[in-house]
Order: C-alpha cells, then structure tokens, then sequence
C-alpha cells in the first residue's frame, strides 16, 4: 500500500507544481506584452495626428495595445510607456526605394499624459522650423532626449533646465539650416545628473565668456560635444576642475584663437580630445603626457601649432589615434617614436602628421608599434629612405608618405604587409627596381600610387611578362618611373580598375587590344607624356560619379578625334598628332564636358556650333591648329567658362559681342589668328580677366578707355603687333596688378604718360604661389629676341612699347617700377635725356632704347644695374663718354652703342679726350674754366654786334631828316594796307 500511496503522493505534488508554474508563466506572459494604459494611447494617437508621415513609418500605430507600436516601449511590469524612439534610420532623407522618411508636422502636448515617458528620440527628421516645445522641460521622468538634426527653429528653450533627472541630452544641429539663433547655456547649471550632452552645431555664441565656468559645474558629465558653436573664448586657466568624470571633450571649429589650456592637464580621466580647426597656436606643452588615459587626440588644422613634438608625448601607451595634420610642427620624429615603441602594449592605430615640417629619418622603432592601421605623414619634408622594419607592421592597412625628400629604395619588405590597401609614395626621389617581390603578400591592395613627375628616371618596374598579381587594384597612378616600352601586361588582370594614371612611363607602343576588351568603367584615363601611337578606339567606357577623367596629351596618337561616353568630364588630347575637323556633333556626344584642351594637333575645319550646347565647360584650348573661319556667337550659353585660348589659327573676321557675356572670364588668349575689327565693348563686362592676348592680329582703332577702367584684375595686357593708333589712353595706369604691358608694333603716338608710375605690380615680387593664375603660353620680346614664357609668366615684369610713333620725353616715373625687368621703348620718336634715375631699377635685365632720338650723357648711375644682360642704345644721339663698373663691364658689343657719334670709351673704338667722371655731377675742373672763358668771349662779341648794328641804322635815321620822313611814311601805308585786309577778311567770317 505504501508503494501506490508514495505515487499518488508525488502525483499531486507534480501536479500541483505544473498548475503554479503555469499561472506564473501567465502573469509573467502578460507583464512581458503588457496592454497599454488608454489614457496614453490616447495620448499617443494624439502626437500621431499632428505628425506629418508621408512614408507611413507609423502605419503600426493602431489597435489596442500601443506597447506594440513600432518606435513605442512599455514597462514590462506597469504597462506604461517609457520610451518613444522615432529617430530616422535613413540620414539623408531618402532611403533608396525613393521615399522621405522624415517625420514632420509639429509635437503635441499630448505627450504630457505619459507621466513614466523617459526616453525621447526625433532625431534625424524634420520638423521645418517649429520651435522645441517648452512643455518638454515637464516631463520630469526624461532621462534621455534627443532632438538632433530634426530641423526644429527658434532658440532652445529654457525649461529643459527643470529636467532634474536627465542623463543624455543631444541638440546638436538641432535648427534648419536656413536658421541661426544664438543660445545661452545658463539653463543648463541646474542638470546636475546629465552624464552626456552634445550641442554641437549650435550657435552658443551668447555663452562665449561663461560658458567653462557654467558647465564645469555638471561632476558627472561623462561626454561633451561643443563643435562647431562659435564660442570663440577659450579661457587658458580654471580655479578648479570639476568635471573630473569627463571622458570625452570634443571642441573643435570654435575660432578659439589661443594657446593650449593648462587646465585641460588636469582632467586625468580623458579618453578623447578634439581640438581641431580653432587656431590654436604654440608648442604643444609636455603636461600632454599627464592624460594617460588619453585614447584619442586630434588638433589638427590648427595652422600654428608649432615646435617639435614632445618626447613624453611617447609615453601615452594608451593613445590609439593621433591627428596633428595641418599644423606648423617641425624637427624630428625619431624621439617620439623611439618613446611609443617602448611601451608593453603599445596601442596606436592612427597616426596623421600629414601637412607639417617635420624633417629627419623615420626610424628602425617604427616597425615595433605592431597594432598601426593608418600612417600618414604626407606632406613633410621627411628624409631617407623607408625602414626595413616597416613589414613588421602586419595591420598596417593606409601608408600615405607621398610629398617628402624622400629617397632610396623601396624595401622589398613592404610586400609582406598582409592587411595594405593604400600604398601612396609619389613626389618622392625613389630609386632602383621594382619587382614582383615588392607585393608578394599585398592581396588586398587597391591603391597604388609611386614616382615623382619628372624627366629623370630612376625607378624601373621590371615585372616578368607572365605574373599576374594577386591584388585588384582600383586606382594605380604611377609617375615619371621606367613601367615601358611595352604596355604593362600584369594590367590584364586588373577588371576592377577605375582610375588608371600612367604619367611619363616611357610606354612606346600602341592601346592593345586585351585592355580594350576588359569592359573597364574608368573614372579616369591618363596616359599622357608618353609615345603611345596609333589611332584612339571610341570603346572605352568612362562612369559618370564623380567625374571622369581623360588625359593622352603630348603622345603619337593620330587619326580623327575620338568620341567617348557621354558623361565624360574632361578631354585632354593636346600636343598629338590628331587631324581632321572637331566633330560638328561634339557639344551633344559629350554633353557633361567641363574641360577641353585640343591644342597643338593638326586640327582644320570651323569652331563647330554644337559647342554651344556645352553649358557647363569652364576650359577651352583648341590653339595651335589650323582652324579657320569667324569665331561663332554661342557664348550667352557657357556662363562659366574661365579659359578660352584660340591662339595660332587661322580664324579670321571680328570679336562677336556675345563673349563679353562671359562674366566668369579669366584668360582670353586670341593671339596670332587674322582678326581684324575694334574690340568690343562688351568686353568691359569681363571684369575678371587675368589675361588679354590679342597680339599678332588686324586690330585697329584706338585702345578702349575701358580696359584700364573695367579690368582691374588684369596682369598681362598684350595687344603687339596689330594697327591700332591714337594716344596711350592714360586709364591704362589704374591696372595695379599689371605686370606685363605689350603694346608694340602698333602706330600709336603722343607722349608716354607719366602716370605710368602708378603700376604697382611692377613693384611687386609676385611667388609661386600666384602661379595659378597663369594660363597658356606668352610670346615676349626680351634679352633682343622674341621668348616664349609659360610655367615662370608670373615671375616676368615686362614694359615693351616699341615699335610705334611715340614722342616726347621718357617719363621719370619710370624708375619707380622697381621689379621691372624689361623696358623697350626702341623705335620711336623718344627725345630729351635718358633719365638718370633709371639707375635705381634694380631687377631691370633688358633695357632698349634703340632708334629714337634721344641726347645728352648716359647716366653714369646705370652703371649701378645688377642684372642687365641686355642693353641697346644704338641709333640715338647721345654723346659723351659710355659709363663703366659693374654689369657694363660685360657689355663689350660695339653695336649696342652704333649710330650715336659722340660716344666713346669702352668697348667703342673711339677714345675720349677727357676723362668723365663716372659719378654725375662731378665733372672735370679743367672742362668748366673752359666753359667759363668761352662764355666771356661769345658775350663779348654779341654785345659788340648790337652795339654797332643799332648806331648804324637809328644813326642815319637821325642825322638825315630825308632819310627818316621816307622810313615813317612807308611804315603807315603798310598798317593802313593791313588794316584793310584784316576788316574784309573777318566781314566775311561774320565777326565783325
């Protein structure tokens, strides 16, 4: 019995376990999908209603239990709602499919009645200016808000200070872009228990002064965000710290313009620091390396943190990124490395030195900082060659070291670098041998970029002709190495290349036909300076994003033009050997071009019209050709275009009105074609011109007023060798920037103007950083024969107004255009003296004076000059003894001072009687007695002269009354004679 009593007994405990643990399971069930309370359902569809939801992200929101509701949390345990998460998952809007996914419309107050809501998230929509609700500072529950880049207007409202138990705040960015308001931060004193807060973006401008000392006040605060907020002052110095919780400090693009601050030292627990693009300047200090626990540091493009890097800044084994590019840093990098490399477990994985002026080697060391992903010091003025020890960093996955002093040889280590995809090393001074050894392990590199663009080769990639790399390269550029004479076959491989630059390789062959049938979509194509020959297929293919790329300029290419895709952006094709016409039917083939460059190929035919059709081209070069025809009127459709070069043609006819239109305009290069006509005014519209080359042309007329007076950006005015006459217009010294002035070989005449002392940028000293504002190549007179300038026009300072009818004196003023370094003003009419002041012109190399007819001395002071190398005085009337010392002691040319009879010395064959002193104003006393006695004589003789002239007449006059009564009468029948003619000559004019 006891046995079936045992059972029974266990029966019922079992079945009284499994009836508990089920009601348990139900309670349990219900809490987990608890049914939420009505009152706050209503409340939720309330806040639905006056949403804005044009992709029905709420479209969930029905039914009777809203803790369902996507985006909506409820307590498990009192089913009230506790969060709201309605973020946008889609940043930019649109999420592919074509559908906004931002919320709009405004936030109701409804949200009051969810007495438990401490979560609110509407980040990322856009609520179109409404202002933030001030009820939000009622809910007091909230713990977590954010309302960033949601488009909200107005200013932040104060009431979000009464959230006393709030621990995550995120504004940033919180208003429209098209509002700014400033903001205080007072308010936010009383948020004691806030952990993050992130206002960046937001104009704080109002808490410029006091806004350290307001958030200081927050001890627990663990992250703050304050990018971009214009607080401009950056106090140096703080009684105490007492956010000693701060873990991350993130306050770059405030326009803090001051030196590190001390007080940042202090704060121990510091993981991340970002100063960037403020302005900081100084040292960096040595306190830095009291951070220990700093992770990440970022002060780049500060532009004035200089010095050298500190030694101690080694001792941070916990950093893991460090960003100083863009900054004025200097020295070695050795210390610093050599500190890393002696931490246990050195963590860095960043390192960006990039845009400063450190120098020295890298170090052996730099292999030991085994976890580096990203090294980057482009940029620098680093020597010697890459460390060896560079394959030990095996995660090292970016190597940027392109803009250095670099030389040597690349290690063949570099190709056991397992996890590489960016190798960039070019514009260094690299030598020897590539070969396939250099990439053994570099499966996964996808960009390669080596060499330095110059003639002198010293790389050479000797790759066998059957290796096949294991890597897919998307974007190659080598420059200026030895990758020929044949086209490179290890390319055949290459299936996902996008961009292919292939610059100065000594490639002597033609476009095989493998790489054509790759089916390649490239971004870009150069292959230019190369002797690639043979006609261009029209197969390849370019993509459209971002823009795409073609440069084979200066190779053997021959045939008609090709035609590519029709998204193509730019065309390089200049300096081959290309024929025919432009196709008429370019402008609508390639209708995305923004840059074209045909020059010198042996072009013909017309300007086609469907270059019209090109809105967005910026560039125009179809020169050296042999186009012919009128220039067509189509120019109201490129608004943008900045170059336009037709130079070496043989267009003809006049300038069409319609170029005038280009309001964009930096560079109008007509030179050398057989235009004829007067400029047009319109051209007074193009008031950004750098460059006005007409030159070599049948213009005629005056030069237009308008050119001095609407054109102040210009620096090169060349109108040589056409027809124009009339004066110089004297508008033409208000171009302050003007340092090439070319109008020779015209027939103008009159004076000089003397406010040719008025061109300041002959007083300039332009540098190469004014280079880019130079385009196209320069035919100039200098050093007695005709130049060609192109890459070094911003370093000439060029006057040449030979070759005309100009009269008058040399302006003096002319001494005052102290960079000057040519002057030709040979063959005119030119008269009076040279001026002595010219000796004062200390950069003048050229100076021709030729074939005018100018007197007097030479200056002696020229003999003062520094550089001239070029001097012709020849067919003038100048006398006296030629100076000597310096610069004319080189001048030994007879022929520079021919035609002026009354020179002599050296190097003329006609010796000076008396010695002239070089110095002026000091001549020989011997010479002034001289002077003087003749003086005395030559009066003497006049005096003597009139003297018995006079008594000889009035003598006879008075002693023979016959004589004088004749003399009187004749004398009144020739004014009575007069006085008739003069009465019928002015009755007739109608003055009388």
């Amino acid at each position: 019995m006891a046995g079936p009593s045992l059972q029974l007994i266990i029966l019922v405990f079992i079945l009284e376990f499994l009836h508990f643990e089920m009601i348990k399971h139900g309670y349990c069930n219900q809490n987990l999908h608890s049914i939420c309370k009505q009152n706050e359902k209503k409340a939720l569809i309330a806040f639905k209603e006056d949403l804005v939801d044009p992709s029905g992200r709420l479209a969930s929101w029905r039914g009777e239990d809203c803790c369902r509701w996507n985006g909506v949390s409820c307590d498990n345990r009192t089913g009230y709602v506790v969060k709201i998460k309605l973020w946008n998952p889609y940043p930019k809007s649109f999420s592919g499919d074509g559908l906004v996914y931002e919320l709009g419309g405004e936030v109701s107050p409804s949200l009051l009645d969810l007495k438990y809501l401490n979560h609110l998230d509407l980040s990322r929509n856009n609520f179109d200016g409404a202002q933030i609700p001030g009820f939000i500072g009622s809910l007091s529950k909230l713990k977590y808000l954010n309302l960033s880049s949601a488009s909200f207007g107005g200013r932040i409202p104060p009431n979000l200070g009464k959230l006393s138990e709030l621990e995550y705040l995120d504004l940033g960015h919180y208003y429209s872009q098209t509002q700014t308001v400033e903001n205080d931060l007072k308010w936010i004193s009383s948020l004691s228990t806030l952990k993050y807060l992130n206002l960046g973006g937001v104009d704080l401008s109002r808490a410029a002064f006091h806004w350290l000392q307001t958030l200081n006040s927050l001890s627990v605060l663990s992250e703050l965000l304050l990018f971009e907020c214009q607080l401009v002052n950056l106090p140096t110095s703080l009684q105490s710290v007492n956010f000693t919780s701060l873990q991350v400090l993130h306050l770059s693009n405030n326009g803090f313009n001051s030196t590190i601050p001390e007080w940042l030292f202090n704060i121990s627990s510091l993981k991340r620091l970002d100063l960037n693009s403020n302005n900081l300047y100084g040292e960096l200090p040595d306190a830095l390396a009291n951070l220990t626990s700093l992770e990440e540091l970022d002060l780049s493009e500060n532009y004035g943190i200089g010095g050298r890097l500190p030694r101690k800044l080694g001792n941070l084994c916990n950093l893991q990124k460090l960003v100083l590019t863009d900054n004025n840093i200097d020295g070695d990098i050795m210390e610093f490395i050599d500190g890393l490399s002696e931490c246990s477990n050195n963590r860095l994985e960043t390192l960006d030195l990039g845009y400063n002026k450190m120098t020295g080697n890298l170090p052996k060391s730099l292999g030991s900082l085994k976890n580096l992903q990203y090294l980057i010091l482009w940029r620098n003025s680093f020597r010697g060659s890459i460390p060896e020890t560079i394959g030990n960093l095996l995660s090292l996955r970016e190597l940027y070291l392109s803009y250095n002093q670099m030389s040597g040889k690349i290690p063949v280590s570099l190709g056991q670098l397992v996890s590489l995809v960016v190798v960039d090393l070019i514009e260094n001074s690299w030598e020897g041998v590539i070969t396939e050894s250099h990439f053994t392990n570099l499966s996964r590199l996808r960009e390669l970029s080596i060499g330095k663009f110059v003639h002198d080769t010293f790389v050479v990639f000797n790759m066998s002709s059957d290796w096949m790399p294991t890597f897919k390269l998307v974007y190659i550029k080598i420059l200026g190495c030895k990758l020929g004479p044949k086209f490179p076959t290890w390319f055949r491989n290459q299936t996902e290349l996008k961009t292919i630059v292939l610059n100065l390789v000594m490639i002597s062959d033609v476009i095989p036909d493998w790489f054509l049938d790759m089916g390649l979509e490239l971004e870009e194509l150069d292959v230019a300076h190369n002797q690639l020959r043979g006609k261009v297929p029209n197969s390849l293919r370019f993509t459209a994003v971002p823009v795409s790329n073609v440069d084979l300029s200066s190779n053997w290419f021959e045939g008609p033009l090709p035609l590519w895709s029709s998204n193509l952006s730019t065309l390089y094709l200049a300096d081959n050997m290309f024929s025919g016409p432009i196709p008429s039917n370019i402008g609508m083939a390639l209708p995305s071009l923004t840059d074209i460059d045909l020059s010198r190929n042996n072009l013909v035919g017309t300007i086609p019209l469907s270059i019209g059709n090109l809105t967005r081209l910026t560039t125009l070069d179809i020169s050296n050709n042999r186009l012919s025809g009128n220039i067509p009127q189509f120019w109201e459709n490129i608004p943008m275009l900045y170059i336009l070069d037709m130079s070496n043609n043989s267009l003809s006819g006049t300038i069409p009105n319609s170029i005038g239109s280009l309001l964009y305009l930096k560079f109008l290069i007509l030179s050398s074609n057989n235009f004829s006509g007067e400029l047009p005014s319109s051209l007074r519209n193009c008031t950004q011109l750098y460059s006005l080359d007409i030159g070599d042309n049948q213009f005629s007329g005056q030069i237009p007023v308008w050119i001095g007076e609407n054109l102040p950006s210009l620096l090169i005015l060349r109108l040589r060798n056409n027809s124009f006459t009339g004066h110089i217009p004297s508008a033409i010294c208000r171009l302050s920037l003007l340092h090439i002035l070319d109008i020779s070989k015209n027939n103008l005449f009159g004076f000089i103007p003397w406010c040719v002392g008025n061109l300041s940028g002959f007083q300039i000293e332009f540098t190469s950083d004014d280079a880019a504002r130079y385009e196209g190549n320069l035919q100039l007179v200098a050093k007695g024969r005709l130049v060609q300038y192109s890459s070094i026009l911003y370093l000439v300072n060029s006057i040449d107004l030979s070759s005309n009818a100009l009269s008058g004196d040399i302006p003096s003023e002319l001494a005052s255009l102290s960079k000057l370094g040519t002057l030709n003003l040979s063959t005119n009419h030119l008269t009076g003296r040279i001026p002595p002041d010219f000796g004062k012109l200390e950069w003048l190399e050229t100076l021709d004076l030729s074939k005018n007819q100018l007197s007097g001395p030479i200056p002696t002071n020229l003999a003062s000059l520094t550089f001239p190398n070029h001097l012709n005085l020849s067919y003038n009337n100048l006398t006296g003894q030629i100076p000597t010392g310096n610069q004319f002691q080189t001048l030994t040319d007879p022929s520079i001072y021919m035609g002026n009879n009354a020179l002599c010395g050296f190097p003329l064959s006609v010796e000076c009687d008396v010695k002239i002193s070089p110095f002026p104003g000091q001549n020989n006393v011997d010479i002034d007695d001289k002077n003087e006695l003749e003086k005395v004589w030559l009066f003497s003789f006049v005096g003597l002269g009139f003297f018995t002239g006079f008594w000889a007449i009035c003598g006879f006059l008075i002693l023979k009354t016959q004589w004088r009564d004749a003399y009187f009468q004749f004398v009144e029948r020739m004014l009575a004679r007069n006085s008739v003619y003069l009465h019928r000559k002015f009755s007739g004019m109608g003055c009388w």
